[in-house]
């Protein structure tokens, strides 16, 4: 049954940005019709739990099982303390705070069943990052795993604060005095249903309002047809679920299917192996990191089960392509998406995968190539990515609306080449596209030749001032233990670089470190790299 407040507000409908800074939504793809009422929490929960029975595997940890009969109940005692006990109403925030373990997906279903809005916050955020993000979001309500309370009551700006976990933490224990059902409120499929939040890591964090109708979109395209779950898959990966990258490998894409999601809440690669061998699982999102150093590892042995691996985050390199799947059998799908996009927007599966390149335009979704008038360039032609489709961005507030989105278009803020086939080539992020002597180098081609040396373990390219080139290429390199980092490594990294691309790309700067700055979502911190002084 779905019910509806008189009672709305209207926070984040007045802070959306006018219609006219809006980009084109594609709504006519037939795999992204719904009605005019949606509730995403009733379509992704209730509806699973009438198709397929309650008795299903939901939610699995290394101690607890939770059946959909089980995450729906939970969740509809919550949607009650919010209701009954906070008097929670439709349109208002709710902040959530904890690594992806089963309560924690209580909330976020309970906050949505309740017509609220859902503000997912990293579990690593201090103190003043989590005091930033209340004060863009507003929420009325704080939900908080009990181990990770102590930075958000410093933050909470008195502010309703509720932890959970144990059976004795607050939420828990008015949780079991309520009823395991709920009148779900009857949202609309344009109502705001998540805020999600960038890293914030060269300035304010930018926060980005997607609809209910959104979170099932990225399941109905990208999982639909690039992930083809079926019920039986076992979902898993390391991404949190404030991370848009996490909440649809964890949640929304297996409970669309209907599929078991495996909850991690902070594993090493090696860790992350032995549960996917432990638990069967099928699926698993990570970033090219994880990937590589799984290989690195001897690990790649447990990943038996997997019939599906997903890459996103950063670009896969493609060695890391070739190694995986001559080790498992399994052809990683790479994509790109953004928190603007809510997920991914271009990927390629099965047959379609050409190792290196990024892929083809998720159905639903059109990308082109363009340059500084805007006009698409030439296939070949290194230039700025611009998406459109069923999903964009909608900055809460925020004058970055009219530099993301331009004349209807997503502007990614990376560098592609698109080839004849309409193949999409990343070359790094548009603001790390190295002009140097009057070259265009990218960085991505760079780190992909310093990565097959076999002493390095990863590594980082950007751009140097100069005074002589304008800017040089710099490389920030991790060598694998026991290799010797002296002058004789960066001239054996140099010369193996020009053996492999043009020498005019080669890294002339080079410095050594134990390893890379990187945000809570894991991408590398390029902009520190690019402040540091060179030890070269």
């Amino acid at each position: 049954m779905l019910a509806r407040s008189a009672h709305v507000d209207t926070f984040c409908r007045d802070n959306l940005p006018p219609e006219a800074d809006w980009p084109q939504l594609n709504l006519d793809h037939p795999d992204a019709h719904y009605p005019d009422q949606l509730n995403a929490a009733v379509a992704l929960l209730d509806d699973t739990v009438a198709r397929l029975g309650a008795d299903r595997t939901c939610l699995l940890t290394d101690t607890e099982r939770w059946t959909y009969g089980d995450l729906l109940r939970r969740a509809s005692k919550v949607a009650r303390v919010l209701t009954e006990d906070l008097g929670l109403v439709p349109g208002q925030r709710v902040l959530l705070r904890g690594p992806n373990n089963p309560w924690l997906f209580a909330c976020w279903f309970g906050v949505l069943k309740a017509g609220g809005v859902v503000v997912a916050t990293m579990p690593l955020l201090r103190a003043s990052e989590l005091a930033t993000l209340i004060g863009l979001t507003r929420p009325a309500v704080l939900l908080c795993d009990d181990r990770f309370a102590d930075d958000l009551a410093a933050a909470a700006r008195g502010t309703p604060l509720l932890t959970f976990g144990g059976a004795d933490e607050p939420l828990n224990k008015r949780t079991a005095t309520k009823p395991g059902t709920f009148d779900n409120v009857d949202t609309a499929a344009d109502d705001v249903a998540i805020l999600a939040t960038t890293s914030g890591t060269t300035g304010v964090p930018k926060v980005a309002a997607h609809f209910h109708r959104d979170v099932l979109t990225i399941a109905d395209t990208f999982s639909k047809h690039l992930v083809r779950p079926v019920p039986s898959d076992v979902f898993t990966g390391t991404p949190p679920i404030a991370f848009t990258f996490g909440l649809g490998a964890s949640l929304v894409f297996p409970l669309r299917a209907g599929a078991a999601s495996l909850l991690l809440e902070r594993v090493t690669p090696v860790e992350l192996a032995a549960a996917v061998e432990r638990h069967h699982a099928t699926v698993l999102f990570t970033a090219p990191t994880a990937y590589r150093a799984i290989l690195r590892e001897g690990a790649a042995d447990k990943l038996a089960s997997l019939r599906c691996a997903v890459s996103a985050g950063e670009h896969l390199p493609e060695s890391v392509w070739h190694d995986f799947r001559a080790a498992t059998g399994v052809q990683i799908i790479d994509g790109i998406g953004s928190t603007e996009m809510l997920h991914i927007f271009i990927a390629a599966g099965g047959d379609d995968i050409r190792p290196g390149a990024t892929g083809l335009p998720v159905p639903g979704y059109s990308a082109r190539v363009i340059g500084l008038d805007g006009e698409p360039v030439p296939d070949g032609t290194p230039g700025a990515l611009a998406v459109v489709g069923p999903t964009g961005c909608r900055y809460l507030a925020d004058p970055r609306q009219r530099s993301y989105v331009r004349d209807g278009w997503n502007i990614t803020g990376d560098t592609y080449v698109r080839d004849a086939d309409g193949y999409f080539w990343y070359q790094g992020r548009s603001d790390d596209m190295i002009i140097s002597a009057g070259y265009n180098i990218g960085a991505p081609e760079v780190e992909q030749a310093l990565e097959q040396h076999p002493d390095v373990l990863e590594c980082a390219v950007v751009g140097r001032p100069d005074p002589d080139r304008g800017m040089i290429v710099h490389a920030v390199v991790v060598l694998r233990p026991g290799a010797t980092a002296d002058a004789a490594m960066v001239a054996e990294l140099q010369e193996h670089t020009k053996a492999l691309i043009a020498p005019y790309k080669y890294p002339r700067s080079i410095e050594f470190a134990e390893a890379l700055p990187r945000t809570s979502t894991g991408k590398v911190q390029r902009f520190v790299l690019r402040a540091a002084k060179s030890s070269r």
